[in-house]
C-alpha cells in the first residue's frame, strides 16, 4: 500500500488550529513548552491582518496537515534585496523520512527564485543532531562566525524604559 499523496500549499485560515499545535510539539521538542504562547487568535492575527508580516506554508498527506513553515522576510543590506527567514520548520514524527520537511524547504526556496530573493536562513539548536544532518543534506552551511544575541523579558523592558 502507497502513501496518501502529500502537497505543500500556503496556509489557509482553517490550519490555523492544527499549525498552532505544531508549534506546540515544536516547543515541546526543543524542550521549551512553558516558553510557547502562541494562540489561534495570535497566530490568525498574524498571518491573516491587512499587512501581515508572517506568512506559513503547509505540507499535507491525504489532504491533512501534517508539518508547516511560518516565515518572515529579512533584508541584507549587503546584497540589497530581502529574503525570507524562517522561523519554525515542524512535521509531525510519524510523517518524518518521507521527504516532506524538504517539499517546505524546497517550496521557500522556489518563493525566493519567484520574488528575487537571494537568501533563505533559519536557526537551529546545536543539540538538534537530527535537524543539523537533514540541512546539511540539503546543502545549507552552517553560519558558525555569528552569534545571535536576543533581548526579551525583563531585559527587553528595561532598555526601553531607560
Amino acid at each position: 500500500m502507497s502513501n496518501p499523496p502529500a502537497a505543500v500549499r500556503p496556509i489557509e485560515p482553517n490550519d490555523v488550529p492544527t499549525v498552532v499545535g505544531l508549534v506546540h510539539e515544536l516547543a515541546t521538542y526543543e524542550r521549551a513548552p512553558d516558553e510557547c504562547h502562541l494562540t489561534e487568535t495570535k497566530l490568525r492575527a498574524a498571518l491573516f491582518c491587512d499587512r501581515p508580516a508572517l506568512f506559513g506554508h503547509v505540507v499535507t498527506v491525504g489532504g491533512q496537515v501534517v508539518g508547516c513553515a511560518l516565515w518572515f522576510l529579512n533584508f541584507s543590506t549587503w546584497r540589497g534585496v530581502h529574503g525570507i527567514y524562517i522561523e519554525d520548520l515542524y512535521v509531525e514524527p510519524a510523517q518524518r523520512g518521507r521527504g516532506l520537511g524538504r517539499a517546505l524547504v524546497r517550496e521557500l526556496a522556489r518563493e525566493c527564485a519567484r520574488r528575487g530573493y537571494e537568501r533563505l536562513e533559519w536557526a537551529v539548536l546545536d543539540w538538534n543532531a537530527p535537524a543539523i544532518s537533514f540541512y546539511g543534506a540539503l546543502g545549507a552551511k552552517a553560519q558558525d562566525e555569528w552569534t545571535i544575541y536576543r533581548l526579551s523579558g525583563p531585559s527587553l523592558q528595561r532598555l526601553a524604559n531607560s
